[in-house]
């Protein structure tokens, strides 16, 4: 299991989870970086994001590929890209000051490089939280018009149905078709197995209803 950002320590020792970093992330303070310069001049900024956008271009080109080959060509054509910015970076890092907006960016890079740099290991990493961050966008918009609980439970049971129902959007499912079927079905299930046949990942090959 992978978890990009946000994921404490314990957390991936226990749970067995690979902590990842969000080139997105990355990219977003450049640009604020970028956006600070001179109008007309480029900087540091925008050598940064030249190597960003690099990165991106190949991800673009291999989104549909096997991860076997997204693995074998981000080693063979990421890999050099991140060497030549970790290059730069090191040799920049010590020029900028750190409470600029380069200075920031430049800091996020170092500090977040491990992490970043391990998306390269496995071609079922993704290399951003993009994905992640659009699925809870409508969550994070509305979130002042449901922004109190009576109580910790209630907040956590929200959360969990939430969850549940990015994860079946995720799935390709009808949340609304799919929650009915998992109310219907749940009070029933008496093993491990017939629970996680309603698991969204397993709903859509295991419940006609859906």
């Amino acid at each position: 299991m992978h978890l990009i950002c946000g994921c404490p320590s314990v957390w991936s020792k226990d749970y067995q989870i690979t902590r990842l970093g969000c080139w997105a992330h990355a990219r977003r303070k450049l640009m604020d970086a970028k956006a600070a310069q001179k109008k007309g001049k480029a900087g540091k900024a925008d050598q940064g994001l030249a190597f960003i956008q690099k990165l991106y271009a190949l991800e673009k080109s291999i989104k549909d590929q096997p991860p076997d080959e997204r693995y074998r060509r981000r080693q063979q054509e990421a890999k050099p890209i991140i060497d030549k910015l970790r290059a730069w970076l090191e040799k920049s890092l010590p020029h900028v000051p750190p409470q600029s907006a380069i200075g920031k960016a430049l800091l996020y890079l170092h500090n977040q490089w491990d992490r970043l740099v391990r998306y390269l290991d496995d071609g079922h990493y993704p290399i951003d939280n993009n994905r992640a961050e659009n699925a809870i966008r409508p969550f994070t918009v509305g979130r002042k018009n449901w922004l109190f609980v009576n109580s910790q439970a209630g907040a956590k049971a929200s959360a969990n149905l939430y969850s549940l129902i990015d994860t079946a959007k995720a799935n390709g499912l009808n949340p609304y078709a799919y929650l009915k079927v998992v109310f219907k079905e749940l009070p029933n299930a008496q093993s491990l197995e017939a629970i996680e046949a309603l698991l969204p990942w397993n709903a859509s090959k295991n419940l006609d209803q859906v």
